[in-house]
């Protein structure tokens, strides 16, 4: 059976998978309670053999957890695509796990929006063909591009001199690995409202044929009530400030605009989905919404405690984990488990990625509290709802530019991150 908060669908073949996955996981979980906390494969009675026979059979049965996971995700899929059907309500979650609504907002699918060479638009596009030098204010130019310290000769562009093309970067957190995991749709609101279910009170019972005297035919009464949510739109901008020299320079600085504007808001954007505090301006992440599960490190490994986790996500919010984001340094304590007698008990240092947990996809992350792992249900209960992309404009007006030869490089963004379930949403502290 697949339950989606307001339809529920008969799926006999997800309910066996999800059997089968939770049996698997189970099988796994019991080998290590018999190694105990040192790993130790001579306790182990449940697996025939030496110890490295019984790390294989570990590594096989954490393979066929991940086979398992696949395939219940896929019949969700299914399920899902079933359930929208059935019910033929466009409002409701799509069977691709996006969310569309009633306000007219409709999912941006992933895939639906190729590579966009921002650099080349900037240089085509009004605010740079349209400004002219001593014009004042230059038009602006709305596109999906996003730049702070002055760009000028001396650390900037250098016309004059011959370089190889390569421009090494500073070392700094990738982007786009938070928001990829959260279904992107768009808002034309301030605000994303939603009606969410706070009362549930189920006493349906077996009822006898009415009888007066008794009183036993009577029906139980349940109730049900609905609160009104809602996610504020918010702002991530920056600004750069660049020469007119280097503005005018276009084949050199169009690369370098093509790329550094758009990665600081992204990075930003990643940062906020999983630690914003959800006070004005930041957005609320997964970490600051009330109401998520959580499960202290304690004297558990970090596998148990994520096990037990993820077992409150599934037992308190009816909800199957799509991911969990762990910082660099915590995952290698993961990764570098070795049984008493040295055998890696999380896969062979020659074995390759995609890395999982209990077949939970891993994501390694600095964007994450460095003490904490968070893991949820992105696929089905979050939302990043785009009011509007990265918009970029220009112009000598601010301060004593005009004077100075200078132009400001405005770039900014505007979204809501929504957690639909909380209870679909856990927190692993203390690592």
């Amino acid at each position: 059976m697949y339950n989606d908060s307001d339809r529920i669908v008969e799926f006999p073949a997800l309910k066996q998978a999800q059997e089968k996955l939770d049996e698997k996981r189970k099988g796994l979980a019991a080998v290590f309670t018999e190694a105990g906390p040192d790993y130790d494969m001579s306790k182990v009675k449940s697996i025939a053999g030496d110890t490295t026979a019984k790390v294989d059979e570990i590594r096989k049965m954490n393979e066929e957890i991940i086979g398992c996971k696949s395939k219940v995700d896929e019949l969700l899929i299914v399920a899902r695509a079933a359930a929208a059907a059935q019910q033929g309500d466009e409002g409701k979650e799509g069977g691709d796990g996006t969310r569309g609504s009633k306000s007219g907002r409709e999912p941006e699918r992933k895939g639906g929006r190729g590579f966009v060479d921002l650099g080349a638009e900037f240089a085509e596009s009004t605010a740079f063909k349209g400004y002219k030098p001593g014009s004042g204010v230059g038009p602006s130019a709305h596109l999906d591009i996003s730049l702070k310290t002055l760009m000028e000769t001396p650390v900037g562009w250098d016309s004059e001199d011959l370089r190889t093309g390569r421009v090494e970067l500073m070392a700094t957190r990738p982007s786009v690995h938070v928001a990829a995991y959260f279904p992107h749709t768009t808002t034309g609101m301030s605000a994303v409202v939603y009606m969410e279910e706070t009362t549930f009170t189920n006493n349906a019972a077996e009822t006898a044929e009415a009888n007066q005297a008794d009183n036993q035919g009577s029906y139980a009464e349940s109730a049900l009530a609905l609160t009104e949510r809602q996610e504020p739109v918010r702002k991530i901008a920056t600004f750069l400030p660049v020469t007119d020299e280097q503005f005018e320079d276009e084949p050199r600085a169009q690369g370098y605009v093509n790329n550094r504007l758009p990665f600081m808001i992204q990075q930003r954007l990643d940062s906020q989905l999983l630690v914003g505090n959800g006070t004005a301006p930041n957005l609320r992440g997964t970490e600051n919404v009330s109401g998520i599960q959580t499960q202290a490190l304690g004297t558990d490994s970090i596998p148990d405690a994520v096990y037990k986790c993820a077992r409150k996500i599934r037992d308190n919010g009816f909800a199957e984990p799509s991911v969990l984001f762990i910082a660099p340094a915590k995952w290698e304590n993961v990764r570098l488990l070795k049984t008493a007698d040295g055998q890696y008990i999380w896969g062979h240092p020659s074995m390759v990625g995609p890395f999982t947990i209990w077949g939970i996809p891993v994501v390694e992350t600095t964007a994450v509290t460095s003490t904490k792992a968070i893991l949820g249900d992105y696929a089905n209960f979050s939302e990043l709802a785009m009011r509007r992309g990265i918009d970029v404009q220009v112009s000598n007006s601010h301060s004593d530019y005009f004077v100075k030869g200078k132009l400001a490089i405005r770039a900014d963004m505007r979204a809501a991150a929504i957690h639909y379930r909380p209870k679909a949403f856990g927190s692993v502290t203390g690592l």
